[in-house]
C-alpha cells in the first residue's frame, strides 16, 4: 500500500525541477567556485560590495553577489526606491546556457521599472510584481523559442516607514529577524522541503540533500493559479533585520551562524561580511554555486 509520504515523492518527482549547469547537466547538490570578484549586477560599474544608507525610509542595506566556483553568475539582484517605499529583490536563475541569468535579469528589471512607476507597500502590488515578472518572461520565452531554459526564483522584500511586506517563489529565501533574534524565513518550494512537512526529512537535512536543487515552483513555468506565496503585512516597529539569499549562500551558513553573525553587526557590510566568510570557508572546493544576499537593516519609523 502506498503511504501518503510516498505518494508525495512520486508526485515531486513527476513536478519537480532541477537546476541546470552551463554545460546543459543536472547540477549534484553542492556543486561549485571561479575566481573571486564582485558583480553585483544591479550597479555593474561597482568594483565592491553595495552599500547605502537611505535616510528617508529610515534603513540601510548591503548587497552581495558572488560567482562561487562558476564561470557565470545567474543570481541578479535589484533595490528600487520611490518615496520612502524601498524595493529589494533577488533572482536565482535556472536553464543553463545563459537562459537562467536572463530570465532573473528580466525580471528583477521588470519590478523595478515598475516600482519606480507606481510601486506600494501592499499585498496587492506584491501580487503585481510576481504577475508582471511571470507575464514577461513567459512572453521572452515564446519569442526566443526557450521555453525549458528560461526560469528563476524570486524573492521581493518591501518597506516604507509603516509597513514591510514581503513573498517568494523557489528555493531562495528570505529571513526575518527582531532585535537581532531569527522570527521566521519562507519554506523552498523544492523536494527536500516537501519531504519535511510530510515528516519524511528533518530541516537540518536539507542542506546537501541529492534532490535539494528540484524545485517545485518557479517563474517561468506555466501556472494555473498564483504560484507565489506572500506573508501577510508587518507593521514596522524598528530593530527588524532581513536577509534575501540565494541558496548557494544559505547552503553554507546555517541559521545559528547568520544569528551569531547579526548580534555582533553594526552595519549591514559587517554581517554579511562574517556571513560570507563562512560561506567560503564551508564552501570553497565544493564546486560552489553562485551566491547572493541582500541585508537589511530597518531603524524605526518615524
Amino acid at each position: 500500500m502506498e503511504t501518503m509520504g510516498n505518494r508525495i515523492c512520486r508526485m515531486v518527482a513527476a513536478l519537480s525541477w532541477s537546476k541546470i549547469t552551463d554545460s546543459g547537466k543536472k547540477e549534484p547538490a553542492g556543486d561549485g567556485f571561479a575566481k573571486k570578484q564582485w558583480r553585483v549586477r544591479l550597479y555593474h560599474k561597482d568594483k565592491a560590495p553595495v552599500y547605502r544608507e537611505m535616510e528617508e525610509a529610515m534603513l540601510s542595506y548591503e548587497i552581495l553577489s558572488m560567482p562561487g566556483e562558476r564561470d557565470h553568475n545567474e543570481d541578479y539582484t535589484g533595490v528600487q526606491t520611490r518615496g520612502d517605499a524601498c524595493c529589494f529583490i533577488l533572482a536565482d536563475g535556472l536553464g543553463g546556457h545563459g537562459g537562467g541569468d536572463e530570465a532573473s535579469r528580466l525580471v528583477t528589471e521588470c519590478i523595478r521599472s515598475d516600482f519606480a512607476r507606481c510601486g506600494a507597500v501592499s499585498p496587492e502590488y506584491l501580487k503585481r510584481c510576481f504577475e508582471l515578472g511571470q507575464r514577461l518572461l513567459v512572453q521572452a520565452q515564446d519569442r526566443q523559442r526557450r521555453r525549458l531554459e528560461m526560469k528563476t526564483t524570486l524573492t521581493i522584500l518591501l518597506a516604507d516607514r509603516e509597513t514591510i511586506q514581503w513573498g517568494h517563489i523557489g528555493d531562495s529565501r528570505i529571513y526575518y529577524f527582531q532585535n537581532k533574534k531569527l522570527i521566521t524565513r519562507t519554506y523552498d518550494h523544492s523536494v527536500p522541503q516537501m519531504l519535511v512537512a510530510a515528516g519524511k526529512l528533518k530541516e537540518k537535512q536539507i542542506r546537501g540533500h541529492a534532490d535539494r536543487n528540484r524545485l517545485l515552483r518557479v517563474m517561468g513555468t506555466e501556472w494555473d493559479g498564483p504560484q507565489y506565496e506572500i506573508a501577510g503585512p508587518l507593521r514596522r516597529t524598528g530593530g527588524e533585520a532581513f536577509l534575501l539569499c540565494s541558496d548557494g549562500f544559505w547552503e553554507w551558513v546555517t541559521e545559528r551562524q547568520m544569528r551569531h553573525a547579526l548580534k555582533k553587526a553594526g552595519t549591514p557590510a559587517d554581517w554579511l561580511q562574517t556571513m560570507e566568510k563562512t560561506v567560503l570557508k564551508n564552501g570553497t572546493g565544493n564546486h560552489m554555486d553562485n551566491y547572493s544576499a541582500v541585508a537589511v537593516f530597518l531603524q524605526e519609523g518615524r
